[in-house]
């Protein structure tokens, strides 16, 4: 993590979310430090991305709270006071702007800065993510790896406290999911914010996290490190992790 953490603490205190009756999150309790890589996993219908959109703010939750920063998400002038980027799984790019202009779109549609100094953010972001001379292009004409290194920079144009991840490798094949872990680790480094990702990627989460939540059935049934959950013996971990780790499989070095 940076020595120099401008990154937030998020305490999740007891959260529970339903749908038309059916319960999704059952009492969650989670801290994440402020500058950690906290990743949350398991297999799918767990609840993971429902606890993300919590932590954003998005749904409002039958019980329970998330502090940021000491601050409910909730609470009006929340967004004022804590700065949030969201990477969405899809990327979420729209195919009729320039990648710039995707990445600038939400400084310019409200008119936060002007064109000049728009523009030379998005530069500067492009340049964080290895996207410098991609800016005039249209997303359609970018790998996948490069989509999604264009979301992260869009998601940097606020200059974050913390960034929330959903699936940031899916439809990647292996050799690009270790380049965006280790993109995400690198920007975590240099810029000491908080990251929270949502994963199936074991390889990734493995590689990249100081900790990691294991989430099943609505329910946090493990906390620690990597290494820590490498060696769990809980069934269900064990079965979504099997047993036998690939070593074929390439490796990010742990942070």
């Amino acid at each position: 993590m940076s020595s120099e953490t401008q990154g937030v603490r998020v305490e999740v205190r007891g959260i529970r979310k339903a749908f038309k009756g059916v319960e999704v999150l059952k009492g969650i309790d989670l801290q994440v430090d402020a500058g950690e890589i906290f990743v949350l996993m398991g297999p799918s219908g767990g609840g993971k991305t429902v606890l993300l959109r919590q932590i954003m703010g998005l749904d409002m939750p039958d019980g329970g709270d998330v502090m940021i920063d000491g601050q409910d998400v909730h609470r009006e002038g929340f967004r004022d006071r804590v700065r949030m980027g969201m990477v969405f799984q899809s990327g979420a790019l729209l195919n009729s702007l320039t990648v710039a202009e995707n990445v600038g779109l939400y400084l310019s549609e409200h008119r936060l800065q002007s064109a000049h100094v728009i523009s030379r953010i998005v530069a500067e972001k492009l340049e964080l993510v290895g996207l410098k001379d991609a800016g005039d292009k249209l997303p359609g004409e970018l790998s996948g790896g490069m989509r999604k290194r264009a979301a992260i920079a869009r998601a940097l144009v606020m200059e974050p406290q913390i960034l929330l991840y959903d699936e940031p490798t899916s439809e990647l094949d292996p050799l690009r999911s270790v380049t965006i872990g280790r993109e995400i680790r690198a920007l975590n480094q240099r810029l000491g914010v908080t990251s929270i990702l949502v994963t199936h990627d074991r390889d990734l989460a493995c590689g990249i996290a100081n900790r990691i939540a294991f989430m099943h059935d609505g329910k946090v049934i493990f906390i620690g490190t990597p290494a820590a959950l490498k060696a769990c013996t809980e069934p269900v971990v064990r079965s979504f992790l099997t047993i036998d780790f690939d070593s074929s499989a390439p490796v990010i070095e742990p942070p």
